[in-house]
């Protein structure tokens, strides 16, 4: 577990962690000459009955506010220092705000210096303070009088601590490993060293690792927790990773540590934002902000933005000048450059936004920031057709790997071989599919069914999503599947009786030539642009059967023809097609096509220039072709 120390500048943060933790946490020259802290500092605490806890020291000025918010991400418990000699000061109420804004789960305030002032003024700073946490929105808290130089009430403030923190919430086991980098600096004979936080999740030495958003590939060689050797960093802990083959510029303030292949940067995503009611109405998407979201920060604008509420909670699209590192669910925190100043924040709905909005019901926005189902089931809806790949669910959405069956199972989700589709994406395309073959049957009455290629072409949908939707089709019984074919369940062609009359005329021509039938041109010539589909029509009926692609024979001829081949040749002997056309008695542009017919259909086999007859023929004729 993690306590981030917040409070003005010279209220004692420094000297109290001091005073718990036996360590001074500013380390650089430059805060020991001025007497203030410039950048994060950290300790151990050991605390009865929990063990080691660690602990964050921050600075106060508000020049050095974006270091605060580094240090106040990812923390578990809130210690808000108070100077009694000083009371409420600016920096006092911005760090409430952002341990607010953060989603903080628990805030302890340690009244300082109570040394310095009597009980009558004590009791006013009190008051003060719990003026404050009203007006702000914030729980009221536990206030501890202490003194870092006498040592009064400090025991009451361990006690206090590990009351409090015996209430927090424990960090999920199983869940995806992530460590927001807040320093990064090399040690002699072991190279690239990175501290953090371990927000989720857990490393083993050796494990491989990704850094973003840079995408470096390296290896753990070896990790300590709280400043002792470890052969793993868990979540909730402070760690330090020694990383392989990586230089220290490479890792900068801000970069993530992660080990899942789901993670990337972004630098766009959809947020549910809170902003202070006096500057809501004046953001627009020209107003340039700044975005601090863990140990990153980054440049942004707020693209788009729903009408906020009476609570000034907005959906909106955010987009950053440089890629940073998020998760569904997490806080941020949004800032103005100029007045310096602490606006509002918010928590991420969808970390990889598509470029095209998404309309959402305005009324299920606040859902949105709390519940992981309502992330998926907005995610699902925003991608449509497309679907969420399985394996980035935990990451879009902030939740376990193991917790996402649960999330289909809540909200109806299909789920495919590798992504997952909204209920509303699988009638989409099942009303398209209803439509494209009802279409068809008009366009081609004689068709047994639509080519199951040219139906999923006009779907444009995710091969996957088509498959689930065709699937749910057939069990309901409103499609059936025949080969390549699709139709709706019972369709038979129906032919009319100009189509009737003409058919017939077809298979008599057909008949007649026997052995030299007429061609397909030939026979559009003689009655229409629609003879091919009745050809293929007639062939289903097993009246015809298509040699070459542009001549039909009938069935009785060549039945004839392949029984004269099957009688004149002999086994084992090679028949050039001089002989051949001897033996069946029509000309070379009538035999070759049907020679290649009978090759395909498993009576001859060539062999060089000539054929001989397969010692195992396999007449294919009965089993006559489905044609679209």
């Amino acid at each position: 577990m993690i306590i981030g120390t917040a409070g003005h500048i010279d209220h004692g943060k420094t000297a109290l962690v001091k005073a718990l933790t036996g360590i001074d946490a500013d380390r650089l020259p430059e805060e020991k000459r001025r007497g203030i802290t410039i950048d994060l500092g950290f300790a151990a605490l050991q605390l009865d009955g929990l063990g080691t806890v660690g602990m964050i020291d921050v600075p106060g000025h508000e020049d050095f506010v974006r270091s605060m918010l580094v240090g106040a991400s990812g923390i578990d418990l809130g210690l808000l220092v108070v100077a009694a000699d000083a009371g409420v000061m600016p920096q006092t109420r911005e760090h409430l705000l952002i341990l607010r804004l953060l989603g903080i789960p628990m805030v302890v305030v340690a009244l300082t210096k109570s040394d310095l002032v009597n009980s009558e003024w004590m009791e006013l700073v009190r008051s003060d303070v719990l003026a404050l946490f009203d007006e702000t929105g914030v729980s009221p808290p536990t206030i501890v009088t202490c003194s870092s130089k006498t040592g009064d009430g400090l025991p009451d403030l361990r006690r206090v601590l590990v009351e409090a923190l015996a209430t927090v919430e424990s960090r999920t086991a199983g869940d995806v490993f992530r460590l927001p980098v807040d320093r990064a600096f090399t040690v002699k004979g072991t190279g690239t060293v990175v501290t953090g936080t371990v927000w989720s999740g857990s490393l083993l030495a050796d494990e491989s690792v990704r850094v973003l958003p840079s995408a470096r590939v390296s290896r753990a060689r070896r990790i300590e927790q709280h400043g002792k050797p470890s052969d793993r960093a868990d979540a909730g802990s402070r760690a330090a990773i020694a990383l392989a083959g990586i230089d220290v510029e490479e890792v900068p303030r801000g970069s993530v540590v992660v080990t899942d292949q789901h993670w990337s940067a972004t630098a766009l995503f959809e947020a549910v934002v809170s902003l202070e009611s006096d500057v809501a109405t004046s953001i627009s998407p020209r107003t340039r902000l700044r975005l601090h979201a863990g140990a990153s920060e980054a440049g942004c604008r707020l693209a788009s933005v729903t009408r906020p509420d009476s609570r000034q909670l907005v959906l909106a699209r955010i987009v950053t000048d440089s890629p940073v590192t998020l998760r569904g669910g997490d806080r941020f925190v949004l800032r103005l450059p100029a007045p310096l100043r602490t606006i509002g924040g918010g928590v991420v709905v969808d970390p990889y936004a598509r470029r095209r909005a998404f309309h959402h019901d305005p009324h299920e926005i606040e859902s949105l920031a709390r519940s992981a189902t309502a992330r998926f089931s907005f995610v699902l809806a925003s991608e449509g057709l497309r679907g969420v790949a399985i394996g980035d669910v935990p990451i879009r959405v902030g939740c376990t790997p193991a917790e996402v069956n649960n999330l289909i199972d809540e909200t109806g989700a299909y789920a495919g071989a590798h992504n997952l589709f909204a209920p509303a994406a699988v009638e989409q395309v099942m009303a398209s599919v209803r439509r494209i073959v009802a279409e068809y049957e008009i366009r081609a009455p004689l068709a047994p069914g639509v080519p199951g290629r040219t139906l999923r072409e006009g779907l444009r949908a995710n091969d996957e999503l088509v498959d689930i939707s065709f699937g749910e089709m057939e069990n309901a019984g409103e499609i059936e599947t025949r080969g390549p074919l699709v139709s709706r369940t019972g369709w038979a062609p129906s032919p009319s009786d100009r189509d009737v009359e003409v058919s017939n005329h077809l298979a008599h021509d057909i008949c007649a030539g026997d052995r030299q039938p007429p061609s397909v041109s030939e026979l559009v010539s003689r009655y229409g642009s629609s003879v091919p589909a009745l050809l293929r029509f007639l062939e289903r009926q097993g009246r015809i059967v298509q040699v070459e692609t542009d001549r039909y024979y009938d069935r009785s001829a060549l039945e004839a023809m392949m029984a004269r081949l099957r009688e004149a040749l002999v086994p084992g002997n090679v028949y050039v097609p001089a002989q051949l056309r001897d033996i069946l008695g029509f000309s070379r542009k009538f035999l070759i096509p049907f020679l290649e017919f009978c090759d395909r259909s498993g009576i001859t086999e060539r062999r060089g220039d000539g054929r001989t007859l397969r010692q195992t023929p396999v007449v294919l004729l009965d089993s006559f072709r489905v044609h679209p």
